[in-house]
Order: structure tokens, then sequence, then C-alpha cells
């Protein structure tokens, strides 16, 4: 059932699974919503969580329109989130809110007691000439330059192809058409475009500032990196030596917990119930 948080600047959609236990806010990726987590909340749930899956601004069922739609704004909503719903909480960030996740981990640290990172989009980025040489960086990125400039609906949906390397969900061509929907209404594709063209340097500034436990989750076949393990690994690297930690899920694109999410939550509950100890 939808539930909904008024916040400075509009109003943000979540839904809440579990009724005890340690909680768990999920935030999806640009031009997604609250679904990207149907397939992880209930392992989570299972394990003990209270689970707390949120629609960004600008996403899902929340407010379209926003001032602003950077991975701080993000991190505030999701602050706010926690603090209505009685934190700490675990917070787990796919893309560009991971970057908000680790902004918010570090300027909270009373309210995150850890994060995950999903594919994260959290470090300043720059292309090489080079980069273009590997085919499926290039087609991701041709993609997500046109959505950019034209404010496609379909040339979002081909960037979602290549995103999903591989296997895909069963339910692929329902989700598909419920995310061209989303798009379709008034607002949405404009905060999808804006977002898009927000940089991840307020994240990455924060990295050092990061005080508790932090998994980060790449796929190996991720077309919006030419390596992703390595821009991992550099995450990692960037955060307080032995706070860090790199799973890489084979064969996986940007959207792992998806795509595989047995294997994203093999990952998560461990780490969990480390961090929790």
């Amino acid at each position: 059932m939808t539930e909904f948080l008024t916040v400075d600047g509009g109003t943000l959609a979540y839904e809440l699974t579990g009724t005890t236990g340690r909680l768990v806010v999920l935030a999806h990726g640009m031009g997604d919503s609250r679904a990207a987590y149907r397939f992880l909340t209930p392992a989570l749930v299972e394990a003990g969580h209270r689970v707390a899956a949120v629609d960004l601004r600008g996403c899902g069922e929340s407010s379209a329109e926003w001032p602003s739609y950077s991975r701080t704004d993000i991190a505030g909503d999701l602050l706010a989130l926690v603090r209505h719903l009685g934190g700490p909480a675990v917070l787990v960030g796919h893309s560009i809110a991971g970057g908000a996740v680790t902004i918010a981990a570090a300027t909270a640290p009373e309210l995150v007691s850890a994060a995950v990172e999903l594919a994260p989009f959290t470090r300043k980025q720059s292309m090489r000439l080079g980069d273009l040489r590997v085919a499926s960086y290039r087609r991701g990125m041709r993609h997500l330059l046109a959505m950019a400039t034209l404010g496609s609906t379909g040339q979002w949906a081909k960037y979602l192809e290549v995103a999903y390397p591989g296997a895909r969900p069963a339910d692929w061509d329902t989700r598909m058409g419920q995310i061209s929907a989303m798009l379709a209404e008034p607002g949405r594709m404009k905060a999808l475009q804006r977002m898009g063209k927000t940089p991840p340097g307020d994240a990455g500034a924060q990295l050092g500032n990061v005080r508790c436990p932090v998994l980060v989750v790449q796929g190996s076949a991720d077309p919006d990196w030419v390596d992703p393990q390595a821009e991992g690994e550099a995450i990692v690297a960037d955060l307080p030596t032995g706070l860090g930690r790199l799973v890489v899920v084979e064969g996986a694109g940007h959207y792992p917990h998806v795509q595989f999410p047995a294997e994203v939550a093999a990952a998560m509950l461990p780490f969990l119930a480390g961090a929790r100890a």
C-alpha cells in the first residue's frame, strides 16, 4: 500500500513491508520506481528486516516537479524518510541513489547504520576517446545522450535493453510498459532529463567522510563503465580504510538487483548481519 511523506519541495511515495526488524530503505535509480526492488524486498523481509521502498523525487508516485534533482537533494529525502519511520536505517541506493546514500551516510551518521550501493554513480566521471571502442559502453552512452537531448522515452527503452545484457526478468515486457507509461506522465521525462544531468561530484566529495560499513555491488557486464570492477574498487579506495567491500555479480548489467536478486541478497544479508554486529 502506498504511503506518502511531505517534505520540502514535494511529496514522496513509499511502501513499507514488514512490521518489525531493522529498517532498510531502498532507493532506485533514475527513470525507474520502487518496483525495481520487487524481487529483492521479499528476501530482505524474510530475513527479518522492515523494508521501505521509496519512489525518488520525480519518479513513480512521488511528485513529478521539484526545484532540483541532485544527489544531495535525494539524500535529504532519504534522511527525512528515515526520521519519519524511526531510524537509524540501512540505506540501499542504485545508480544515482548510490551517490545519494553516500551523502546521507556522511552527513547524518546517527541515522545511517550501513550503506549498500548498487552500480553507483558516486564519483566524478570522465570519458576518454578510447572508451568508445567498447561496444556496450558506446551503445549505452549513445542512447543516454539521445534521451537527455530529445526527451525520448524510446531512447530510454533502448538504453535499458543495453543495461540488461543476457538475462532479463520474466515480467520484462510488462515492466517496460509501466516505465514508458510513467515517463508519459506530465513532468516525468523532464525529471529524468534533469536527473541525468546532475554531476556526482557532491557524492564523491563525501566518500572520505562516511563512518559506517559500505557494500558496493557491481555487475561485471555493466555498460555504464568500461571497467565496472575498477569503478567499484575506486569507490572502496576513496572510503576510509576498512569500511568498504566490493562484490561483483558475474554477467549482471546496470541492474544487478533485478537481473540477479538472489545473488545480490546473498551478498547483502551477511554484510548486514556483520554491520549490525
